[in-house]
């Protein structure tokens, strides 16, 4: 069964622009490891330091194979590290969900 993911961030609202070439990162990221991302959202109307992204693996066993490659991979050490260096994050959640089918 699918899952989607979905973060919820708490921003630094001195680096959204920081914040956001991080999300560019990672939406090719996703997809190289078979996720479908839906997007990241910036801040609009409203809380001024939330931003979301969603993405969907196949399974839950699909999500786990891409958490393990990630750590690996050169290209998603050095976006952990430019969201690190930068401060843009000031934390986030995690959660997961399944789609309801009629």
């Amino acid at each position: 069964m699918a899952v989607t993911i979905y973060l919820r961030y708490v921003l630094d609202t001195r680096k959204l622009k920081e914040f956001e070439h991080y999300a560019k990162l990672w939406i090719p990221l996703v997809e190289k490891f078979g996720g479908q991302h839906h997007g990241y959202f910036m801040p609009s109307e409203g809380a001024n330091n939330i931003a979301l992204a969603l993405f969907t693996f196949d399974s839950l066993a699909a999500y786990e194979v891409y958490r393990e490659r990630s750590m690996q991979d050169a290209d998603c050490q050095a976006a952990f590290r430019y969201a690190e260096e930068t401060g843009c994050i000031m934390s986030y959640e995690r959660s997961f969900f399944r789609p309801v089918c009629a």
